[in-house]
């Protein structure tokens, strides 16, 4: 919008508002006078644009996104902490305090003998990362703790992309008196959920079925019986609700490739591996598909690749379909290096 409001545009516009009796060079006193003021003057226009960016909806970031969606009834999800289960050789406090390398956790209840659940203290995915034999920060005598499963996933604060996507989802599939789309906000509304897919009447009138994935479009077993407890407290009276993640479907790739000459197959596979794992993921839950052709382009995009042939994709050279119900992982990836 202000493009066109740089330094030297300023200037120039300045100074043919100067009678032309006056010295207007560089270096001249009215153009050391007006030279400040044109270089704040581009400053300002600079940081409008910047803030037009700050205040809409698809370029806002930080504060200003959760400023922009609040606006709509939605709230950034925030970080959360790891529930873990932790088994000793004896009984404990509720309360008692250990520690493994950079986290703490604290016991919260017990589960059965000698089992208890623990909360990390630090939020996000960290609280996930350990296990093994805790360190007692509280005196426990001769009690050995060992921290194990999974309870709840520590999840970190919602990303600025997913909270742009759910903002997206509501205002452009507005979700009233229970239906898919407002099942769908439910499930999103839970942190740690990335996306979910509704099936309603999956099993006879009343019934409906959401599959869920996590923020990283994977699976998280824990994460159906979070999302499921949620929406008992806000769903219709009278539904019946299933909530599980999807099946996973393997996709595998074979193929012979020529090189360029400019890389090493190891780093070719690297890359590769990795761009069609991002192809895998924008497919969830929104294409039912594995393209061969789109499998052969990002193929031969990857960086160091001239050529490649007998491409296969789950052993076949066509398109692989995924259930409604499935997502699909990468598998086994192996590219030959032809010489």
């Amino acid at each position: 919008m202000f493009e066109s409001m740089t330094y030297e545009n300023i200037i120039a516009n300045m100074l043919a508002k100067v009678t032309s009796d006056v010295d207007k060079r560089e270096g001249s006193v009215i153009y050391d006078a007006l030279a400040p003021i044109a270089y704040l003057l581009a400053s300002t226009y600079l940081n409008l644009e910047s803030f037009i960016d700050l205040v809409s909806g698809d370029t806002a970031v930080g504060e200003y996104l959760d400023r922009v969606v609040a606006d709509y009834g939605i709230i950034r999800k925030a970080a959360t902490y790891a529930i873990r289960k932790v088994t000793t050789t004896g009984s404990i406090d509720i309360g008692t305090r250990f520690g493994l390398n950079d986290t703490t956790y604290a016991i919260t209840a017990l589960i059965s003998e000698n089992v208890y659940s623990a909360t990390c203290e630090q939020t996000g995915i960290i609280g996930n990362t350990y296990s093994g034999t805790l360190e007692a920060i509280d005196y426990v005598g001769t009690v050995v703790a060992t921290l194990t499963d999974i309870v709840t996933s520590g999840e970190p604060e919602e990303t600025d992309d997913n909270l742009r996507t759910r903002f997206y989802s509501q205002i452009q599939k507005p979700s009233t008196s229970g239906n898919s789309d407002h099942y769908k906000q439910w499930a999103l509304e839970v942190p740690g959920c990335g996306d979910a897919k509704v099936f309603p009447l999956w099993n006879g009138a009343g019934t409906v079925k959401v599959l869920v994935v996590d923020e990283n479009m994977a699976i998280d077993a824990a994460l159906p019986g979070t999302v499921a407890s949620y929406i008992e407290t806000v769903r219709p009276i009278g539904a019946s609700v299933t909530v599980e993640c999807p099946t996973s479907k393997t996709v595998g790739i074979t193929a012979n490739i020529t090189l360029d000459g400019t890389r090493v197959l190891a780093d070719i596979l690297t890359d590769f591996t990795a761009a069609f794992i991002n192809y895998l993921k924008g497919t969830i839950f929104e294409s039912y598909i594995i393209s061969f052709a789109k499998v052969g382009s990002i193929l031969l995009a990857t960086e160091g690749l001239s050529d490649y042939s007998d491409l296969l994709v789950n052993g076949s050279a066509s398109n692989v379909t995924i259930a409604s119900v499935e997502m699909p992982i990468a598998g086994t990836i192996t590219l030959t290096e032809v010489v």
